[in-house]
């Protein structure tokens, strides 16, 4: 059932290739967050619980339905579950946690759960997963770790997030073995701050430009 009912989110990743990060401090950017999403073609929001306003922020986001918001960061059921009744379509843990995978299979969620050894996927998969977060990228060995993992691990997607930025994050997207990639490069509150997302806007468009290129 998890294969089944997570393929059209999965899809939908792969073809964007951006799992934004977001963590909400303040509410009143997250029109406007909405709207350079929207404008880019980028219809994913993660909505990390590494602020008191995550909650809130899932549930106002996914209102319009214009985004497909999931929740990140998410260590316990308690989480999961209040993510999922406030609109999160997906959540996104660092960890394998069995609480939260089961109860996101329960509720038909996609989940996808960080991993970072041969032992953590294997974990993961033992749940039917085949994508699963590789969480840090950049201290748990990067491209060159997810290359030696695909070995044995010949039929798992890895989403990749952690020390991937704006000069790096074009090598993760042209492999194979990597659905999408993930972080707050992608689009944050503090660079919509800085000019009502006038930068934010233009650096997530320069992002999508180098990947259309190479498509």
């Amino acid at each position: 059932m998890l294969a089944n009912m997570g393929n059209e989110i999965y899809r939908k990743i792969e073809q964007v290739k951006l799992l934004p990060l977001y963590t909400a401090t303040d509410l009143t950017y997250l029109d406007r967050l909405e709207d350079i999403l929207v404008k880019n073609n980028v219809r994913f929001i993660e909505v990390t619980f590494r602020s008191d306003l995550a909650i809130e922020a899932i549930k106002k986001l996914s209102q319009s339905n214009e985004l497909i918001v999931g929740a990140g960061t998410v260590r316990t059921q308690k989480e999961a579950k209040d993510a999922i009744e406030n609109g999160a379509k997906f959540v996104v843990s660092p960890a394998v946690v069995p609480e939260v995978i089961e109860y996101c299979i329960e509720q038909d969620v996609p989940v996808f759960p960080g991993t970072a050894t041969p032992g953590d996927i294997q974990r993961a998969m033992e749940y039917g997963i085949k994508v699963v977060k590789f969480f840090p990228a950049d201290i748990y060995g990067g491209l060159k770790a997810i290359n030696a993992l695909s070995g044995p691990f010949y039929d798992v997607k890895f989403l990749p997030t952690g020390g991937i930025n704006e000069e790096n994050f074009m090598e993760y997207v042209q492999n194979d073995h990597i659905v999408a990639v993930g972080g707050s490069f992608i689009i944050s509150e503090s660079l919509i701050k800085k000019d009502d997302g006038e930068t934010a806007d233009k650096a997530l468009k320069s992002l999508i430009d180098k990947i259309n290129l190479q498509k």
